[in-house]
């Protein structure tokens, strides 16, 4: 699964590299070393312009390149109690096309989560006082310090208890698509979150792209030049961020 990351790029970065022609932020996000289930974060979407961005609105263009701010935790269109977003933060890439939560969104609501890394926890040998073992967090990134763009899928839920001129009656919420591990090195986790390189960002977030040509477009994070280290466990307590959690601990202070 993919269960936290780090998001501490401007949104004039992100803008700049995923060629957003169309912002769409009331405030932008302050930088989040610590991103979890729930939280707001950054996606990127191609979209038609609609009147009050409404889903019943007529879409009255060609699709521009977005950047807006989402919950992380997608609920469905046909969801009766938004809740249900907390259990949806990974969408896995076997089952994304049939699954009742996921198919519309996988078929034309396709975006991009920018990461400056992910983190994942790995098993070790030490026990805990329940006697369960302890686990160590890594926070895996590219080599080169480039954004990652982690495969996502989006979708607008309709309030019901709210009047129709509320400006919060549309939730708009996402979802990370995940792959199982490959790594042949020795795996952190036996999910990774997949990537859509640059060359191919445009037919991934394209509403028409056909969805059999959709798997081509992605790659596990692991095959895509990253790097991974220990870092400190205090990257477990959702209330702990700052830049610190991303920085690589000595070996002998880890876990392993």
């Amino acid at each position: 699964m993919c269960g936290r990351y780090a998001s501490s790029r401007s949104p004039d970065d992100l803008a700049e590299e995923f060629e957003v022609v169309d912002p769409r932020l009331d405030q932008p996000l302050a930088p989040d070393y610590n991103v979890a289930p729930t939280k707001e974060v950054y996606a990127v979407l191609d979209r038609a312009p609609r009147p009050d961005d409404e889903e019943g609105g007529t879409a009255d263009a060609d699709p521009v390149r977005q950047l807006r701010v989402l919950r992380w935790g997608l609920v469905p269109f046909w969801a009766k109690d938004p809740s249900i977003g907390s259990r949806m933060i990974n969408a896995r890439m076997e089952t994304v096309a049939e699954k009742p939560a996921f198919r519309r969104a996988f078929a034309s609501r396709r975006c991009l989560l920018p990461a400056d890394g992910y983190f994942e926890w790995y098993e070790t040998q030490q026990k805990g006082k329940s006697g369960k073992p302890l686990k160590q967090p890594f926070f895996i990134k590219p080599k080169d310090g480039s954004v990652l763009a982690m495969a996502g899928l989006y979708e607008i839920w309709k309030d019901p208890t709210r009047d129709d001129d509320d400006p919060d009656k549309f939730r708009w919420t996402c979802t990370v698509l995940t792959t199982e591990a490959t790594d042949e090195v020795g795996r952190i986790h036996d999910r990774m979150p997949l990537l859509v390189t640059p060359e191919r960002r445009t037919a991934w977030l394209d509403p028409q792209t056909p969805k059999d040509q959709l798997p081509g477009l992605l790659v596990p994070a692991q095959q895509s030049g990253l790097e991974a280290f220990p870092v400190s466990t205090a990257v477990g307590n959702v209330r702990n961020n700052g830049p610190e959690l991303v920085e690589p601990i000595p070996f002998e202070e880890s876990l392993l």
